[in-house]
């Protein structure tokens, strides 16, 4: 969805908190037990060709804690570490579903942001979409990880990988200190907008330093706030203020966090609308969004993706996807409500 169609939707936004209530897909289940599941996975795996979606099957229908115990009970059972097992039987997008799965959500977080930047060139949507989505707490906890899990210090491999002002905005939502404010001041809204006019329309060039710290460190109902008031300053909306004032990578990282203080939900089904259209499936970008928020939040994903493309999530999945694959996924989403 356009920018411009989210914040012209902000009346709506201003004055609720933002919402982290439990909307996720993936609940614990209810008849958990690790020997058994182990049991089940090992039978699985030896399964010559017809494991697949049983070892699949399992991890979906476990949350992420039961996970790792199944991971930790397989090891002392085994000798053997499961996802290295799992490595040798499976292949492809089953492969890359798996592994997501039995990690926790900050260590997916932290391998992402490391294969963003291994190797010749860099992936900047995953490391926008990273940074611009996870609360403060969880940045901290990801660049801890990073470190115990690579050797390396995230902020460093950072500020090795980018330029310029986007380098700049990266590192700024990396230190994990934006505001957490959910009540917006209407004065501190208004100096804010003051000030983006001012480095913005109102002068020759413009000051990318100020449009990063403003929205780099207010915090979502902040920014919704500044939103709202720009239009007492300047003679456009804010979207079509980024639009024009900045481009390239930094552009699309203000833009984002724009996105996601407007309606974050919104922000992930966009995501995975553009992950199947026109030609070819992003197979990555699915899985990457359906397993970073199917604990979080996928339910109201998925209520956004019908609003915005007027047919559902799944149907998409039906027509984009197929086989074990198509399974997999659809059983992450859950029932079309």
């Amino acid at each position: 969805m356009p920018l411009l169609d989210i914040l012209r939707n902000i009346a709506n936004e201003l004055d609720g908190d933002d919402d982290d209530d439990f909307s996720g897909t993936v609940e614990p289940y209810s008849l958990f037990c690790a020997r058994d599941d182990v049991t089940l996975m090992e039978k699985a795996i030896k399964t010559e060709g017809g494991g697949a979606i049983a070892i699949i099957d399992l991890l979906l229908k476990r949350n992420c804690e039961q996970r790792q115990m199944v991971k930790k009970a397989y090891q002392e059972s085994s000798g053997t570490a499961l996802d290295k097992d799992l490595v040798a039987v499976l292949s492809g997008e089953m492969k890359d579903l798996a592994l997501a799965l039995l990690m926790t959500p900050v260590q997916y977080d932290a391998f992402l942001l490391r294969e963003a930047m291994e190797g010749w060139g860099t992936d900047e949507e995953i490391l926008t979409e990273i940074l611009v989505s996870r609360t403060n707490d969880e940045i901290r906890e990801i660049k801890k990880v990073y470190k115990e899990e690579y050797q390396r210090d995230l902020e460093t491999d950072l500020d090795k990988e980018n330029r310029g002002h986007y380098q700049d905005a990266l590192l700024n939502l990396c230190k994990g200190t934006r505001s957490e404010e959910q009540h917006a001041d209407k004065d501190l809204a208004d100096s804010d907008a003051q000030t983006l006019f001012n480095s913005g329309e109102d002068r020759a060039g413009t000051n990318d330093t100020v449009f990063i710290h403003i929205f780099t460190t207010r915090s979502n109902a902040e920014l919704r706030k500044i939103f709202q008031r720009y239009s007492k300053h300047g003679d456009g909306e804010m979207a079509e203020v980024l639009e024009d004032e900045l481009s390239g990578d930094v552009e699309d990282c203000l833009i984002a966090i724009a996105k996601c203080a407007m309606n974050k939900p919104s922000f992930f089904a966009e995501k995975l609308h553009s992950a199947m259209e026109g030609y070819g499936t992003r197979t990555k970008t699915l899985i990457r969004v359906l397993v970073t928020r199917a604990e979080r939040d996928l339910k109201k994903v998925m209520k956004e993706y019908k609003k915005m493309y007027e047919k559902s999530l799944q149907q998409d999945i039906l027509a984009e996807s197929e086989g074990d694959f198509e399974t997999a996924l659809l059983t992450l989403c859950g029932k079309d409500d």
